[in-house]
């Protein structure tokens, strides 16, 4: 699951205000200034400050997240750029770049050496 997928999905569970900005939060990712580390890092925190009502809906969230962390954030050492941008959701992003500072920009936002 990437990260649209998963932003996608966690929308699904429920109509609660700290859900809907949890996946904003995920959206928004792409176009601002956090690299990936950071992203994990603010998804973590959100998480662990943020009251979810029903603890079913926060298990299937956190079970998600952990997954996409594991998956994505966590193995991004070992990933080709395409790997990268499939996980992160971003190959559009790269592919409008209209600028090398734009693209290097996205290199550094995923954790990548050019």
């Amino acid at each position: 699951m990437n990260l649209d997928e998963l932003a996608n999905n966690i929308r699904k569970i429920s109509k609660e205000d700290s859900i809907q900005k949890l996946a904003d939060n995920l959206e928004s990712w792409k176009t601002d200034e956090r690299n990936a580390i950071e992203l994990g890092e603010n998804i973590e925190r959100f998480l662990g400050n943020t009251w979810i009502n029903k603890q079913t809906d926060f298990d299937k969230i956190y079970g998600m997240w952990i997954e996409f962390k594991k998956s994505a954030i966590d193995g991004i050492g070992g990933m080709t750029m395409n790997e990268r941008l499939y996980w992160f959701g971003t190959f559009d992003l790269f592919d409008n770049t209209k600028t090398e500072s734009e693209r290097e920009k996205i290199y550094g936002k995923l954790m990548a050496a050019k």
